[in-house]
């Protein structure tokens, strides 16, 4: 019913949420924003091209063609922190990941702007993820709920240095069994990336959120640096060198280790009783 929601139906127990690839800012909000280019940099940029392959798998795909800017489906809709402490944006972000102020003077959204967005876009994303976790737990004694993002590989005000390119996130282990997490590192780790697990990025609110492994239900996140899929620009990111274009011959390798890593998490979730943590 909402043409920017996109759910694609598997019968395997595997979800696959992309909510952060999108770039749409509806007409109404364009006019208030200081740089619609702005407006779309932080996107996870081609991430549902790069796991395009999820549904010949047999996976159920989610995704968003509503920007970040516009809300945030992965940030806790009560609007608390999820790295309390650590510089990070909002559920309606009012600034970018390098603190570039997203609207005009005057036009920051507030409290019942926020809310009509809550109800208009992020509800209904949440709604379907949880009507296919519903939908699967029906046929399935264990689903893994995975949830795909990336980002740029040198964000300074969010962490220091150079991100490694595989960052898994388990909320230090609660989202899921130790086992799933295992696997998927262990894959990682053996293509020769540099991976790391709980790092700077733990699982935003859709991996905390639903990640129920005592009731069969299992919660990854694995944000990419984006290097591993694309050739990033070196130095800052202007209108002129990004986004970057999708190149297919790049992401070649980058799209052959995250189907390992899907398939494991099929896998995992079809010889795993519930309960298993």
């Amino acid at each position: 019913m909402n043409d920017w929601l996109h759910v694609r139906r598997g019968d395997a127990p595997l979800i696959v949420s992309v909510p952060h690839a999108g770039t749409t800012i509806p007409d109404d909000l364009v006019p208030h924003l200081r740089s619609s280019w702005l407006a779309k940099r932080d996107a996870d940029w081609w991430v549902d091209r790069l796991y395009d392959f999820a549904g010949q798998m047999g996976a159920t795909t989610i995704r968003t063609d509503i920007s970040r800017t516009v809300i945030d489906m992965n940030r806790d809709p009560s609007g608390a922190s999820l790295y309390p402490g650590q510089a990070t944006t909002g559920l309606c972000p009012t600034e970018t990941f390098d603190d570039d102020p997203l609207w005009l003077e005057g036009h920051v959204p507030d409290a019942a702007e926020i809310d009509r967005r809550r109800i208009t876009y992020f509800d209904p994303y949440h709604a379907a993820i949880r009507a296919e976790i519903d939908r699967l737990s029906r046929e399935h004694p264990t689903v893994v709920l995975y949830d795909a993002h990336s980002i740029r590989s040198i964000v300074p005000r969010l962490f220091d240095g150079e991100l490694p390119v595989f960052n898994i996130g388990t909320d230090g282990g609660r989202t899921c069994a130790v086992a799933l997490a295992s696997a998927v590192e262990q894959l990682c780790t053996a293509t020769g990336l540099p991976t790391t697990s709980n790092g700077r990025f733990r699982g935003g609110w859709i991996t905390r959120h639903y990640g129920a492994p005592e009731q069969g239900v299992h919660a990854i996140q694995m944000e990419l640096a984006m290097r591993g899929y694309l050739r990033e620009p070196a130095g800052a990111s202007t209108p002129e060198n990004w986004p970057v274009a999708y190149d297919p011959d790049i992401a070649k390798p980058m799209r052959g280790h995250l189907r390992g890593v899907l398939e494991a998490c099929l896998d995992f979730a079809s010889s795993t009783p519930v309960g298993v943590e």
